[in-house]
């Protein structure tokens, strides 16, 4: 026994020793693995979308929350007041996770059937209860159905929240499968905004493939800009366009826009050109919102049907348009440029 101990020493440590190669490799293998499973941090973003989850806190929130987190998803959340005061921890816990908390009315109700004094107490107790909860008041509201007026909305901005509706409708709260799911997220361009829900399984379902489908196209998932309502990086900064049209040659003007009626479903703008009595004027409008009438001048489109050039035409230096919502009543068009001649 005294002759065969030192050798039985000796491949014992050579056996540890092995095992310990093993167990770094097993390790380092481990690490490989992690990074390749999360999100490329420094993967090319194109441009941002705003993905919205509407009605939470629920009790799904918490397996809501794990699917975006496993895939990389910081997102908005639009909290019915009621739920974050009867589950505070789930809200907290949205923060935690890295999301916007945004206000979603008391009760989920019709708002547009309410007084201004309603509307008022309404917004202001859901955000006093997103506040008292998560720490941070909210500068974003979600009408609930997506029914506002402009009482509601001028009532939202005195408590100094935005109004944003949606660019993309999910419809997942209307029985879509995860496919359908999925099909309608892949619609989404750059600052566009889709509506989803908190507690819906298809939903959580058609999240890995939903950024899948982004991240082939170079989107990425950001926040809304309590500015214009619209998504841009985690950081609040916008990317620059991809494709601006260059504006015309000639001297400059002054085009100023004033939206002069508001509908349900469209509203009027009128622009007024100033230092120039022969102009081109490049206006941008947010898809999927679309010019259905002009006046007073002469129109051509962009390839996306997005950016419209207007030439003066003999009637004058205002002309007008009409614009469709499509279900984004809160986009204003932007003047891109005013050039003379």
């Amino acid at each position: 026994m005294s002759r065969l101990f030192p050798r039985t020493a000796l491949w014992s440590r050579r056996l540890r020793a092995a095992l310990a190669v093993l167990a770094t490799a097993v390790a380092m293998c481990g690490v490989v693995l992690a990074a390749t499973s999360t999100p490329s941090s420094a993967a090319t973003c194109n441009g941002y979308v705003g993905l919205t989850f509407d009605d939470g806190p629920t009790g799904n929130t918490s397996a809501l929350l794990n699917v975006l987190r496993a895939n990389g998803v910081r997102a908005t959340m639009f909290n019915v007041g009621q739920n974050v005061q009867n589950n505070r921890s789930a809200a907290q816990a949205q923060v935690a996770a890295g999301m916007w908390v945004a206000n979603h009315s008391w009760n989920h109700a019709h708002m547009t059937s309410m007084s201004q004094a309603q509307m008022q107490s309404d917004l202001s107790q859901t955000s006093s209860a997103i506040q008292s909860a998560t720490g941070s008041r909210p500068t974003l509201f979600r009408p609930p159905y997506g029914e506002t007026n402009s009482t509601l909305q001028s009532v939202a901005s005195s408590l100094g929240m935005r109004q944003v509706i949606w660019d993309v409708d999910s419809q997942d709260w209307n029985g879509a499968s995860v496919s359908q799911i999925v099909s309608n997220a892949s619609r989404l361009q750059a600052g566009q905004v889709i509506l989803m829900h908190d507690g819906i399984q298809n939903t959580r379902d058609a999240i890995p493939q939903i950024m899948a489908n982004l991240t082939s196209r170079n989107l990425c998932p950001g926040m809304i800009s309590a500015s214009t309502g619209r998504a841009v990086a985690p950081d609040g900064t916008t990317p620059p366009p991809t494709t601006t049209p260059p504006p015309p040659s000639g001297g400059t003007c002054t085009a100023t826009a004033a939206t002069t009626n508001v509908w349900g479903d469209r509203y009027n703008t009128s622009v007024t050109v100033s230092g120039a009595s022969t102009w081109t004027v490049v206006v941008a409008i947010t898809a999927p919102q679309r010019i259905s009438t002009i006046w007073n001048g002469t129109a051509t489109w962009d390839s996306s049907g997005t950016v419209m050039t207007m030439r003066s035409n003999g009637s004058g230096n205002t002309f007008g348009f009409t614009t469709m919502t499509n279900g984004n009543s809160s986009a204003r068009p932007q003047i891109r440029s005013c050039t003379s001649g």
